[in-house]
């Protein structure tokens, strides 16, 4: 039986539109559509979702959202980079039209006057993080893993996931936006990306509530189990927090720990752009005292802009998602000769 917008409800068929937006009951379901590029978000996507949601905000007929992936392997695995990259090669203006419509959808999330809840299942990286953890209900499941990994391609976190992680306990937001490490779904709620942990096959009673007008809550939660970003606190505080406004401070703060994570933290930042990993902890330090999500994803744009005119960007996605070496050649090549001018630059 079709939904309201004459789409199919949530399994799918051949040549169905990379968004499914429907009302089922009392519920406006968004599934994201692209199962074979794991549910990657493309600018028609992102038009079609941003759509709905201001149709569904002032329709009473629509009590609350969710959004959830189709396929198996994830709700979504971020912004379609061989798209930007393309963008960018062809000195076009598709990187910054995709930012800035993503980034209103990403608004409009965060400020929806209804239960937004999103099914975090599985993998949940970079865009994926802007269309679910703004939301109000944040469900993650044992299969989720969740991260902002875009100092690996020459990027620096966007989507206003700086608002979020900011906001973090201790200096757990400055190292997960730094390294981009994958959160399991204990030290995604520990970070404040997610609220609460439920079991990946109680996601069909769930939706099945949902239509029924029933909010997912603590009391469908389950256990997480233990959070070992939680247990790293001992040494990723005093690296990446107070007083840890340098790169080459947090490099010689983890030189200095005894501890194994913190020496492989130290190599894995070496190998991150070290433009990236500048402009990204001025960023994060700035979106501390920025009071909206609104103005951390306003500072996004500026930065993400001026990061397509910089090599580093364009040489990651060669690297990780173009070629796949995994050897990006980063200019400069050392952090000590990345300027505070050049990090500024970012933020005019």
């Amino acid at each position: 039986m079709a939904g309201r917008h004459g789409l199919v409800p949530y399994g799918g068929v051949v040549n169905e539109p990379q968004l499914l937006a429907r009302i089922e009951g009392s519920l406006g379901h968004l599934t994201l559509n692209r199962p074979r590029s794991l549910n990657a978000l493309n600018p028609s996507m992102i038009v079609d979702l941003h759509e709905a949601l201001i149709g569904w905000a002032d329709d009473p007929a629509v009590e609350a959202v969710l959004i959830d992936g189709a396929g198996h392997r994830g709700l979504c695995a971020g912004g379609d980079i061989k798209m930007i990259y393309d963008g960018i090669t062809a000195d076009t203006l598709v990187p910054l039209e995709f930012w800035v419509r993503e980034y209103e959808m990403n608004a409009s999330i965060a400020n929806f006057p209804k239960p937004y809840v999103a099914f975090m299942d599985g993998l949940c990286l970079g865009g994926g993080i802007g269309v679910s953890a703004h939301g109000s209900v944040r469900i993650v499941t044992e299969r989720s893993q969740l991260a902002m990994p875009e100092t690996a391609i020459g990027l620096s976190p966007d989507v206003g996931s700086l608002y979020l992680l900011a906001r973090a306990p201790g200096g757990l937001g400055t190292y997960l936006a730094l390294t981009g490490s994958r959160l399991g779904p204990a030290d995604a709620i520990v970070a404040g990306l997610a609220d609460f942990c439920c079991a990946s096959s109680a996601l069909p009673e769930l939706l099945a509530g949902l239509r029924a007008g029933l909010i997912p809550g603590a009391a469908d939660a389950i256990d997480p189990g233990p959070s070992a970003l939680s247990a790293d606190r001992s040494w990723i505080d005093p690296c990446f927090g107070v007083g840890a406004d340098s790169i080459e401070e947090i490099a010689n703060r983890l030189a200095q720990r005894p501890e194994p994570a913190a020496a492989a933290t130290l190599v894995h930042l070496r190998a991150m752009s070290p433009t990236a990993l500048k402009v990204t902890l001025a960023a994060i330090r700035r979106a501390a005292t920025l009071p909206t999500v609104e103005d951390v994803l306003a500072q996004d744009l500026r930065v993400s802009s001026a990061f397509t005119r910089h090599p580093d960007l364009i040489e990651g996605i060669r690297a990780m998602v173009v070629d796949k070496d995994r050897n990006p050649r980063w200019q400069p090549a050392r952090w000590e000769d990345v300027t505070p001018a050049e990090v500024q630059s970012y933020f005019d």
